[in-house]
């Protein structure tokens, strides 16, 4: 694919089925020129023939869920320029009533097992901060004084002052009449009417509102339709109010109390350590489910089976420290509802690293639930029971990102090679596909299938990756291309980066070198206080191994890049190794001592990752060695990355020109450190076309030259070209 063929990426959300198993709904959504942002519909799909068809036509319409009783979808919509709302529509389709109107949106929600109640997390903004007062924008808000550890995250910013919270809201009826403003006269007779009692109608008044379903009476006095009085939205009831953020809400089996997960332990802010909570749906009685022993288990998804015999959760285990993350494998832990203590874990973190998606812990048979597990480059799907029995359910060449169950049975949505993103059913450890979203994408560019490579590194160990080449015969110049984490794992899944370099030309290498995730936590913490050895060695051994075994690679032709760690291995690599043509560090781990004081992780990553003693950081940190650095580099990084701050490439770049190294520095404003995932479409596309005019000038390629760009750094081509 070209930059400009961004807009073909068309992903899927995690599919929500209905309670019958005769069709399922799921969120399509696609990067826009036009729009300069994200667009998408919800999509029903039924299962017996594979029909579909367009249910909604909002601008970003997402993460959709049938009620339990099948009459109704409840999904986000977010409208151009501003934050996703709750919505519910009838199964059959018609106009949506909007349900909140929350001043920073909306995150994750569930129905109760009635269908009459959604529970949902929205941020609280401070009073004073976030538009909450008339004529006082960001600049001019109060300072902040800050006095713990977690008061920023990337791509929130600030968070301390808008903690996420808990709600309750009543579903209306449906087919109530809907909310109209009043004009005129009737207003002046409603603004009258309020002065005299004293109420000034602010947003989130209850009004006059028919039954709900069931005969729920959610009413008060000011006419039909929803909530306050300026406002077509039902008022909701806010359940938590501590000071922390409180996460993925769900209903027990019987509706009596709401699951979620939050660290309100007095240690919160200087451990990793969540817990799993329960409340009652009036707020009161907030019980604690999980840590109940000695364990430091940091906390995630919690559902209930379908019989409601059992609690499930996602943990990972933090350590006697309650910090040590690194490398460390997800479990599942179960425990009966009866006695939360009595808890068990049911998988072995050793071999198998469960995924905290956005499905979480989906409960299928009466006993069992469904989870996601990543394996060497898969994330398969499975079955697990009370008794730790465990069955596969699908696996092979993809990647499964989102499941639900109804009727017996699952569906699926799922990345692979050549598709980015559809729908499957469950069938036989195998996806039977239901969908094709990506035809338009296979239609408009070619898809390079990535060839599965497994060489061995100088001690023997087995380093795992895959080879797209291009086109021809060659010999095309090489890209060598490192993942972020490192606790993380290329995969069978599309991928557009390495679509986007093999269709200008050139052969990338993907490899998981140890660090990585999916082979195992020993596999994944072999780089803990030794980052810059073996992983390195890894990478080199995988690219000499491709080098060796593809004949038409041009050994002589070598680029590496690679973006937060991987920027990290790749400023590390270019100082120890130099036969590079050219190098590009991405929004770099570059600076360990200085990431301490600057990232929004920096205050536990750095010293679980590299140690503390001076000497062991100095020994792993790339700014240590850059005077060794003589390799051409191209250095792009974000504004307003808070992960890793901007400083680190800042001071990156400067000493690569006081040193005379030929370097450009590509900064993207408004962007956070997930640019390359989740930016704006049009800073996507302009990463990607200065990225291949970097190329084109240093290590060009038969189709990638430097006749095709113009060169918008003002600098001239490589010296001597």
């Amino acid at each position: 694919m070209n930059p400009d063929q961004l807009n073909l990426l068309s992903s899927v959300s995690p599919p929500s089925l209905h309670p019958s198993g005769l069709t399922a709904v799921a969120a399509v959504t696609r990067p826009d020129f036009d729009a300069d942002s994200y667009v998408g519909q919800l999509w029903e799909i039924r299962i017996s023939d594979s029909r579909r068809r367009r249910m909604t036509r909002g601008f970003r319409d997402t993460a959709p869920r049938y009620s339990p009783d099948g009459t109704m979808i409840a999904f986000l919509r977010a409208m151009p320029g501003g934050k996703p709302q709750l919505q519910v529509i009838a199964s059959a389709g018609g106009e949506p009533i909007a349900l909140t109107d929350q001043p920073l949106g909306i995150g994750d929600f569930a129905f109760s097992p009635d269908s009459r109640r959604v529970v949902f997390e929205a941020r609280v903004p401070e009073e004073g901060r976030y538009g909450t007062v008339d004529g006082v924008s960001g600049g001019l808000e109060d300072p902040r004084l800050v006095t713990i550890n977690k008061y920023r995250m990337n791509g929130l910013g600030y968070t301390a002052d808008k903690r996420q919270q808990l709600f309750l809201v009543e579903v209306p009826d449906l087919d109530c009449e809907p909310f109209i403003e009043p004009v005129g006269r009737a207003k002046a007779a409603r603004d009258q009417a309020r002065s005299a009692s004293g109420r000034p109608g602010r947003s989130g008044d209850t009004v006059a509102h028919p039954a709900g379903p069931g005969g729920t009476d959610v009413s008060g006095t000011d006419g039909p339709g929803y909530g306050g009085p300026n406002t077509a939205v039902p008022s909701p009831r806010q359940l938590t109010s501590a000071d922390a953020d409180h996460l993925m809400p769900r209903f027990t089996a019987d509706g009596a109390r709401v699951l979620f997960t939050a660290a309100l332990a007095d240690d919160a802010d200087t451990t990793l350590v969540t817990d799993v909570y329960s409340i009652a749906p009036d707020g009161t009685d907030r019980q604690k489910l999980s840590n109940l022993d000695d364990s430091r288990l940091s906390c995630g998804a919690a559902g209930e089976s379908r019989d409601g015999a059992w609690l499930y959760y996602l943990a990972t285990d933090v350590s006697s420290s309650g910090l040590d993350f690194v490398a460390r494998n997800t479990a599942l832990y179960v425990a009966p509802t009866t006695d939360p203590a009595d808890v068990r874990r049911l998988t072995d973190p050793e071999s198998t690293d469960l995924s905290t998606t956005e499905s979480g812990v989906v409960p299928h048979s009466d006993s069992s639930v469904l989870v996601l597990n990543q394996a060497r480059g898969t994330v398969e799907l499975l079955e697990v029971f009370p008794d730790a029995r465990s069955h596969l359910l699908a696996d092979g060449p993809l990647v499964v990102t989102g499941v639900d169950s109804a009727a017996g049975i699952a569906v699926a949505s799922y990345t692979d090679a050549v598709t980015m993103g559809d729908v499957g059913l469950v069938h036989h450890q195998a996806l039977v596909t239901l969908t094709d979203f990506s035809a338009p994408l296979r239609d408009s560019a070619a898809v390079f299938a990535p060839l599965e490579e497994s060489f061995p590194a100088p001690d023997g160990t087995a380093v795992h990756g895959w080879v797209v080449l291009p086109e021809g015969e060659g010999p095309h110049p090489v890209l060598l291309t490192i993942h972020g984490g490192p606790f993380a794992q290329y995969g069978w899944g599309y991928f557009d980066e390495a679509q986007v370099y093999a269709r200008a030309g050139y052969a990338v290498l993907l490899c998981n070198p140890r660090g990585s995730a999916g082979y195992g936590q020993a596999h994944g913490r072999a780089v803990k206080e030794a980052m810059g050895t073996v992983d390195l060695q890894d990478v080199q051994a995988f690219l000499d191994g491709a080098l060796e075994k593809y004949l038409s690679m041009d050994k002589e032709r070598l680029g590496i890049q690679g973006g937060s760690y991987g920027g990290y291995l790749t400023a590390w690599a270019i100082a120890h190794d130099h036969r590079f043509t050219a190098a590009i560090v991405e929004r770099g781990y570059l600076d360990p001592p200085s990431f301490v004081g600057s990232s929004d992780i920096g205050w536990f990553f750095s010293e679980e990752y590299t140690g503390s003693d001076p000497e062991r950081v100095e020994a792993q940190n790339p700014f240590a060695r850059i005077a060794r650095v003589r390799t051409p580099t191209l250095v792009i990084h974000s504004e307003e990355d808070l992960r890793c701050p901007i400083e680190q490439a800042q001071r990156y770049y400067t000493a690569l020109k006081k040193q005379g190294v030929p370097t450009e520095l590509l900064i993207f404003p408004g962007e956070t450190h997930e640019l390359s995932r989740s930016g704006s479409p049009w800073h996507r596309r302009q990463r990607f076309e200065h990225i291949l005019r970097w190329w084109a000038a240093w290590l060009p390629s038969k189709v990638n030259r430097p006749s095709l760009h113009s060169d918008a750094s003002g600098n001239a081509s490589p010296a001597g070209q």
